[in-house]
């Protein structure tokens, strides 16, 4: 909401007025989740980031998935969020 008010004023105006601006933020908010997820699992299976390794070396397990989480963090801000 934050960066449809400082960047897309004329589509916030136009969705408040309308009323769908919880409904356009919700149905935004559900399919970055949803894009998310179904990402970061691709990108584990990917990178062989499995259960396995989760359970050899934790550490390497958390860092990976860290890293996998930033990324697929970035490009659904890019994509979905920031556009």
């Amino acid at each position: 909401m934050q960066y449809l008010k400082e960047h897309k004023q004329l589509v916030y105006l136009n969705l408040l007025t309308s009323g769908r601006l919880n409904e356009y933020l919700v149905n935004i908010d559900e399919q970055a989740e949803d894009i998310f997820f179904r990402l970061v699992k691709e990108y584990a299976s990917r990178q062989g980031v499995t259960e396995q390794l989760k359970e050899k070396n934790q550490l390497e397990w958390v860092g990976r998935m860290n890293n996998i989480q930033s990324c697929v963090r970035e490009i659904v801000n890019s994509e979905m969020i920031y556009i």
